[in-house]
């Protein structure tokens, strides 16, 4: 799996280094500066990822991380993200997804402000103030709104699917017979996409849902 994502970063344009246990991994991290750290959470060795994350964070290295692990319960995706992760990703994955995460990264590295304002075509989220634009218009969103909208924008461009909505959005496991998310991306397209704007949220069959400024 290493070699794979090793060999895809660097086809995407990416400079890599891999570090294949705990304690290189810790030495890496912490005298190099990277863009981005992807994390495996086991690690041959005394010290995992989450350890090596702790110690990083402790030492004050804010580089963004990418979780990866196989272990998938909220209460260990919730474990990786307190210790200090950035991100998290569970295996089997698809390589578009982690390539996805890993720009996302990158480029919120880079621009401090872009985890204040999200913004897709005339779309504008303002975290801090909880303010959503569309144009000039307001939108009124409830919090489980926000948080959908928020989710669909910070992965624009990219097909979601409804399992990793309900894992973001509503912190449970997905269920094939609920039909909770289609629910609620019906009553937000109602708030954003009035019948004079572009439609900014599109089903994509058989796969999920895509947020795009092209509609």
């Amino acid at each position: 799996m290493a070699r794979f994502v090793t060999r895809g970063l660097r086809e995407a344009g990416h400079t890599v280094e891999h570090a294949d246990n705990g304690r290189d991994g810790l030495f890496s991290a912490a005298s190099e500066s990277y863009d981005v750290i992807v994390m495996d959470r086991m690690l041959p060795g005394n010290i995992d990822g989450l350890g090596i994350i702790e110690a990083l964070r402790k030492a004050g290295n804010r580089t963004p991380i990418l979780i990866l692990s196989a272990l998938s319960d909220v209460d260990e995706r919730i474990k990786g993200l307190k210790s200090g992760g950035d991100d998290y990703l569970t295996k089997p994955f698809a390589f578009g997804e982690l390539l996805a995460r890993v720009d996302a990264l990158g480029r919120r590295a880079r621009d401090p402000g872009a985890d204040r304002v999200l913004q897709v075509g005339d779309l504008r989220m303002d975290l801090l103030s909880r303010r959503v634009t569309r144009g000039s218009r307001p939108v009124t969103l409830q919090p489980r709104e926000f948080k959908l909208l928020e989710y669909l924008m910070r992965h624009a461009d990219q097909v979601v699917t409804r399992t990793m909505l309900l894992e973001a959005v509503w912190d449970y496991n997905f269920d094939p017979q609920t039909n909770v998310v289609d629910v609620h991306i019906s009553k937000l397209r109602q708030k954003i996409e009035l019948d004079s704007e572009r439609p900014l949220v599109r089903t994509v069959r058989n796969a999920g849902y895509m947020m795009s400024a092209d509609g």
